[in-house]
Order: structure tokens, then sequence, then C-alpha cells
């Protein structure tokens, strides 16, 4: 080899061992930091219908979440009306938002213009997903109530435990979720924030998941957004003030 290829080769090597790339995965994103998403077009969209339906006022409830809630208007479409149709009532859920995805959008209008008597949260499945340590995951959840009592500070907060995910209990997700909800029940206060857990009414005694209910291991069915809505609205229709 002559001494020019050589040093070519040796400075590329160089360039190689010093370079940005990893060959290691990158560091799964700050669920405290808001981040809006671009990655879909209806998010934009569906972000802005719901600022634009803020503005209006006339808002007792809202929902904040990702899919899980999204689907209220999907499979849970006719349970939502039933409970929540005569309640004055709003969605802010977006399929498969993460915390820091929620921050930004209550940073941004979604709950501009309204003073909700009471906001139901449940976030962080897709946290887990993301690979998120279990702590990290909480500081989100824990960023997105203290977001919302800065904006709305009338407004009672019902912190849902993370549903399960995975066929039972072994599955990696679900222990990740089961650790964060064992950090964020510590946020409720019992005066201004509240914690509610019915994920024992979703799976059975040895963990496992009905296809009933999930039968992705993650969606609920309308069955599952019907026992949800019955498991918690003594709860609702209390901190509402009914």
């Amino acid at each position: 080899m002559r001494r020019r290829e050589f040093v070519s080769l040796a400075v590329l090597f160089v360039v190689f061992l010093t370079s940005p790339i990893s060959l290691t995965q990158a560091a799964p994103a700050d669920p405290t930091i808001p981040v809006s998403r671009s990655d879909v077009k209806w998010w934009k969209n569906r972000f802005e219908s719901n600022a634009e339906r803020a503005k209006k006022g006339d808002v007792d409830l809202i929902f904040i979440g990702d899919s899980i809630t999204h689907y209220w208007e999907r499979e849970g479409k006719d349970v939502w009306e039933k409970y929540y149709g005569h309640r004055k009532a709003m969605n802010l859920g977006f399929s498969a938002d993460c915390t820091q995805h929620v921050l930004w959008r209550l940073e941004h209008g979604s709950i501009d213009g309204i003073s909700p008597k009471l906001a139901v949260v449940m976030i962080g499945t897709n946290n887990a997903r993301d690979d998120n340590r279990p702590e990290d995951t909480a500081k989100g959840v824990q960023a997105v109530v203290e977001s919302l009592r800065k904006k709305l500070p009338q407004t009672k907060v019902l912190l849902l435990a993370i549903f399960p995910r995975g066929a039972n209990d072994q599955d990696p997700k679900r222990k990740l979720n089961d650790e964060v909800n064992e950090r964020i029940v510590k946020l409720a206060d019992d005066k201004s924030v509240f914690f509610l857990d019915i994920r024992d009414k979703l799976y059975n005694k040895d963990g496992f998941i009905g296809s009933s209910m999930l039968p992705d291991k993650l969606h609920l069915t309308r069955d599952g957004y019907q026992i949800w809505a019955e498991a918690a609205e003594p709860v609702v229709k209390r901190l509402l003030g009914e």
C-alpha cells in the first residue's frame, strides 16, 4: 500500500472513532420537557381544534391523556355520551402521546379560556414504550399535574393509575408502568389532586388481561370503557360537586 493511501485510511479511521454517530441507542427524550409532534398531520389539526374549542369556554370536565383517552371517541363513544355528554366534557386525549407532548399542549393553548371543575388525567404508558426509566416517567407525570395546577388553580385533578399493558404481570412494559404508579400515587394530596387506581377491574387475580377488556393488551374495548366509567363515577361525581 502506498503511503498516501495508508494516511487516507488512517484519517478515516480516526474520524470514525471520534464521530458523534454511535452504535448504542440514543437516550430517550426527557419526559419533563415540552415537545410538539410532527410525525402525523392529524396531531396538529386535533391540537388546533382543541384550542379553538377551549377559547369558547363553558367546559366543566376535561380528560387528558394518550390513545386510551383519545379512543373515548371510538370504542367508548356511546359510554362517553351516557356518562359525560351532559357534563360539558372535553376530550384532550392524543394517540401515542407521551408526557412531554401533553406538556406542550397544555402550554400552547389546549386549556386556555376554560376553568373546568375537574381534570381526569392518565398518561405515561408511551413513555414506557420509549424506554424511559420509571422514575423519569413519574417526573413527567408530576410535571403534567403541576402544569395543570398552575394554569387551572381552581380545577381539581383526578390522576389515574396507568392502565395495565401486556398479557400478564411479567410483561416488562407492565412492570415499568406499575413502578411508575408506585411513584405517582404520592402526588395526591386529597385536596386538589386525587388518585384513583382501577387496574384490578381490568385483569384477573392472576394478572392476565381479558380479551373483552384489552384485546391488544393495551387499548380498551367498549366493555373496558364501561368499566372505567362505572369505577370512576362515584369519584367524578363527588369532585364535580354534583
